[in-house]
């Protein structure tokens, strides 16, 4: 195992809750075996299924062929044909994945949220007008809302010095920003303030806000946090479909100079913040190696969807659309979502299994990023 791998297994080993037993009133809720809690912000990549309860939002995956490999066959709400990268992540540690944030107003089982909670919203970004074209989406802002509700009920649950322990203890994953460009700073038309700002007046403007993001997940309680770096977006479908299938550059360069400032971000974060470790997942790297080298992770087709979606409209999988018939051999899923397959293989580069590429590293502080 190389020392990264020994990095990433040794942070996730560490976020183990041992034993604990957590009372509060007469309530007792030992653990019977050490856990991981996994608590997930960010936007259709994991998104689990928190917009299938938005009345009028139009960023949704609950009709087929969405989800047509999951388990039985039916959609969940999950932007892909199968499972999201940290469905299978979790899956890898032995763990269930963390419920949608939005369907626990319909259990009784109060105790479903000490599994962690997803609070991801396909169509959301960094800024609160990202996605306005969807009607209704969960913006990283209100996501961090729900963790404070989330906090406030667990600690009526179990108390507030064990509520801020299994926080502490928790891992955060936060997977956002790729909308922030899509979906309001390259659309066509003008719905937005940042759209008349230059890239490096955009970037500035999303970097500060995730300062003072994180900076309130720290004070709910959050110590441990892995923020994926956004992918190669000139190269997804949906922008390629701009560009006669050839990938755009300008947005790949903005995307890197907005990858390169969020690590200088979080190693000052991690200067700053008392006891918060926060690592950087490269995703750039490990998605462009799988659509520039497609046959070495088991791929065939890299440029265009599985699904045969309307480049013109949504651009999502719809029920009429035609599907491929072997899912396994395409890295892109529809327009902009990978595969499940292709989230295998991202996922075994995330947790750093031997023989895979290294996916995660800590965040030392980088080169002066290109303007």
């Amino acid at each position: 195992m190389n020392p990264w791998s020994s990095l990433i297994l040794s942070f996730i080993m560490s976020s183990l809750v041992l034993g604990h037993s957590y009372s509060n009133e007469g309530i007792n809720m030992a653990a019977e075996k050490p856990r991981t809690l996994f608590f997930s912000f960010g936007d259709s990549l994991i998104d689990v299924g928190n917009n299938n309860y938005l009345t009028y939002c139009l960023a949704k995956s609950n009709f087929p062929w969405y989800g047509m490999d999951y388990n039985g066959g039916i959609p969940t709400g999950r932007f892909t044909n199968g499972r999201t990268i940290i469905d299978i992540v979790a899956e890898k540690l032995g763990l269930d994945s963390s419920p949608a944030y939005l369907s626990l107003s319909n259990t009784s089982d109060d105790t479903v949220m000490l599994k962690g909670v997803n609070y991801a919203s396909g169509g959301a970004g960094i800024l609160d007008e990202t996605g306005l074209l969807f009607i209704e989406k969960i913006p990283f802002d209100n996501q961090i809302d729900h963790f404070q509700a989330t906090k406030k009920s667990l600690t009526k649950k179990i108390g507030a010095v064990a509520a801020e322990n299994l926080l502490n203890e928790a891992i955060y994953f936060v997977v956002i920003g790729s909308n922030d460009y899509i979906n309001n700073y390259l659309l066509p038309v003008n719905v937005t303030n940042a759209q008349q700002q230059t890239p490096h007046q955009f970037k500035v403007l999303l970097i500060t806000s995730l300062r003072e993001q994180f900076k309130r997940i720290y004070q709910l309680g959050a110590r441990k946090i892995l923020f994926n770096g956004i992918g190669p977006l000139g190269c997804i479908p949906a922008q390629r479909a701009k560009n006669g299938g050839a990938c755009l550059e300008d947005v790949n360069r903005w995307v890197q100079k907005f990858n390169v400032n969020i690590q200088k971000l979080l190693s000052e974060l991690n200067s700053e913040l008392p006891g918060v470790k926060i690592n950087y997942v490269d995703s750039y790297s490990g998605v462009m190696k799988l659509i520039q080298n497609p046959g070495a992770y088991g791929f065939s087709v890299s440029d265009t969807p599985c699904c045969n979606v309307d480049t013109n409209f949504g651009q999502l999988c719809l029920p009429n659309s035609n599907v491929c018939s072997d899912r396994s051999q395409y890295v892109f899923w529809d327009a902009f979502h990978p595969t499940d397959a292709a989230n295998v293989v991202l996922a075994d580069m995330f947790i750093s299994k031997p023989g895979t590429l290294q996916f995660i590293s800590p965040s030392p502080a980088p080169a002066p990023a290109p303007y």
